[in-house]
């Protein structure tokens, strides 16, 4: 884990969920998954869109022409935890596709227009990613 993403963590986890400098004021969550070779947890700050119950994120890695390792890790293990404000719990992961995966994938550059910026910087189609809360 990178030395930024440690102290955004910790900055999270100690203020309740909220961080400032470039994510002041965004909708922040830590995202825990399993690693998909190592089998090691590993934990990122993403920011995420609220859709009917569930959270959704994007695995833009700023634009770059790879996928970041968190995705490849809830590909392979999709049950992951997920941390919001002060709350903590296991959810499901599952990409989404289709006009449900452009219609959030809009309202996200809509609402952080940074993201239609990410998108522009690659070739690929940036993955959309639903995590729904499990019962």
């Amino acid at each position: 884990m990178s030395d930024y993403n440690r102290a955004v963590i910790e900055e999270f986890r100690a203020n309740g969920g909220r961080v400032g400098g470039r994510f002041e004021g965004r909708p922040m969550l830590l995202l825990s998954t399993t690693g998909a070779r190592s089998g090691r947890p590993y934990t990122n700050p993403l920011v995420y869109l609220p859709d009917d119950g569930r959270v959704v994120v994007f695995a833009s890695k700023g634009g770059a022409p790879t996928n970041p390792d968190w995705y490849h890790n809830l590909r392979a293990h999709p049950t992951v935890t997920v941390e919001v404000g002060g709350e903590r719990y296991e959810a499901d992961a599952a990409e989404l596709e289709g006009a449900e995966r452009e219609r959030l994938y809009a309202l996200q550059v809509e609402t952080s227009p940074v993201f239609g910026d990410y998108q522009r910087r690659t070739s690929r189609r940036i993955p959309v990613i639903a995590l729904t809360r499990r019962s």
